[in-house]
């Protein structure tokens, strides 16, 4: 075994790849020898402002939660997995013992120990710990570019199901980042007939063509919402109001427009990380009876996500764009900030 080395976040946009302990595992925890690191959209809100959501980078934080790689080393409690086991690393580590964790709603754990948060140190690394619950075996016929991918997929899925996809809905998905466009995969898988999909910038429109968005729509930044409200229903083929839309972006437009674009009774899903506080017509879609709905993480979601790839339901080679040694983490980050790559994968070992 040779040095650990991992890159970390010290604040807004100092990311720093150096020589890092060895993780030292506990009777509950596997070592994984790490072989492919997505980067994610909640990374680059962390690298380029120091904060994402509810986290905020106060400490060295070492960056990375969309992981997969090999065993190198078991606990003595561990049974379910062995030294050379292949794994996807669900991100998370709850306590497992609160009533949210009981109620299988582990993802909103108020005592999370979440990759890459200050909580927990993430798995951009050559070699990182993880509770071995959470680190599930991967199919044979996966790549470990695809087990590090799986871990938005399964976000997808989380979204998803929270939204009540069904067979023949229509759907606007508002941002074509990964999540977006991975929300219109899975859409597609669970059978939804018309998606359209919303971004500023043409070739991420493009990817999601590629991928299964039925229709696509380019919008300015200041455009107005009722502008794009407009064009979504009477120029992007729909033909009417979607039952779903799903803000994958997090700005405060998107969920304008989202709010405003359902038809009554549908349901608006929030997957998208935006402002602590954004102002937005809710009354309005809360007098038609439309449900707004928050996705947050993964909830049981990764086995699904591996079956799907695994199967040929969901295929993510595409979906992979880039890659970068772990040298160039800060790179591989100022490219995904320029919103032109769709998932870049990271290799500790190179």
């Amino acid at each position: 075994m040779t040095e650990n080395y991992a890159a970390v976040l010290y604040g807004p946009n100092d990311l720093r790849v150096g020589k890092w302990a060895m993780p030292e595992i506990d009777d509950h925890e596997v070592l994984v020898k790490m072989e492919s690191v997505g980067i994610c959209g909640s990374d680059v809100k962390m690298y380029c402002t120091g904060r994402c959501g509810l986290e905020v980078v106060d400490r060295p934080v070492v960056m990375g939660h969309e992981g997969a790689g090999h065993v190198i080393k078991v606990g003595s409690k561990v049974s379910s997995l062995k030294v050379g086991d292949r794994v996807a690393i669900e991100p998370t580590q709850p306590c497992r013992a609160c009533a949210l964790c009981k109620a299988g709603r582990y993802n909103v754990c108020r005592r999370p120990a979440y990759c890459s948060t200050t909580t927990a140190p993430g798995n951009l690394a050559r070699y990182y710990k993880h509770v071995a619950d959470f680190c599930h075996k991967m199919p044979n016929n996966l790549s470990m570019d695809e087990g590090a991918a799986v871990q938005p997929l399964a976000i997808a899925i989380h979204a998803c199901n929270r939204a009540g996809i069904k067979l023949g809905d229509k759907l606007v998905i508002l941002g074509a980042g990964p999540i977006g466009v991975l929300c219109a995969m899975t859409a597609k898988a669970m059978g939804a007939t018309k998606i359209l999909i919303t971004d500023t910038v043409q070739s991420r429109l493009n990817t999601a063509k590629a991928l299964g968005a039925d229709y696509t729509l380019l919008v300015r930044p200041d455009e107005p919402d009722q502008d794009v409200v407009d064009r979504i229903v009477d120029e992007a083929a729909l033909g009417a109001e979607p039952e779903v839309a799903i803000d994958a972006c997090g700005f405060a437009s998107a969920l304008r427009v989202a709010l405003k674009v359902t038809r009554t009774g549908g349901t608006v899903l929030v997957v998208g990380i935006g402002a602590a506080s954004v102002e937005v017509p809710l009354s309005g879609a809360l007098l038609r009876e439309v449900d707004v709905r928050g996705s947050y993480r993964i909830a049981n979601t990764y086995p699904a996500a591996l079956d799907a790839v695994s199967s040929g339901a969901i295929d993510l080679k595409p979906f992979i764009t880039h890659h970068f040694p772990l040298q160039k983490a800060k790179e591989a980050l100022e490219l995904a900030k320029t919103g032109q790559a769709m998932k870049i994968i990271i290799h500790p070992q190179d």
